[in-house]
């Protein structure tokens, strides 16, 4: 019997907090976001906003683009120099072994005007 009472009593130890946690209350506040209040204004103001941020972006993006164009641009130029250069440098060359002079350069020639009216 005695093996009973403590049988007994452990049990009502082990079933003790779990009868006090049942009578616990819990407090609920819900959280509820919303949106600032924002004028006719405000918003325009931030379409703006994201719109220039957009814009700022595409001209950076062709800014970009058009400086390698002109990175290529300036190195055809510079071959096309570099040749010319050669073609000069050759045809002194080539005057030099036929003893042709440089000619001076002639003279512009006017283009014919109307005749006097009398």
């Amino acid at each position: 019997m005695f093996v009973a009472v403590l049988l007994g009593c452990s049990v009502l130890v082990g079933v003790a907090p779990t009868i006090e946690h049942r009578a616990r209350e819990y407090r609920v506040e819900p959280e509820v976001t919303v949106p600032p209040y924002e004028t006719d204004t405000a918003r325009a103001i931030n379409a703006y906003e994201r719109l220039m941020d957009r814009y700022l972006d595409l001209t950076q993006a062709n800014l970009i683009g058009v400086g390698s164009d002109v990175r290529a641009v300036a190195g055809k130029l510079d071959r096309m120099d570099s040749k010319l250069t050669e073609l000069a440098e050759r045809l002194t060359r080539i005057e030099k072994a036929l003893g042709i002079d440089k000619a001076e350069p002639q003279p512009e020639q006017k283009s014919p005007e109307s005749p006097p009216q009398p």
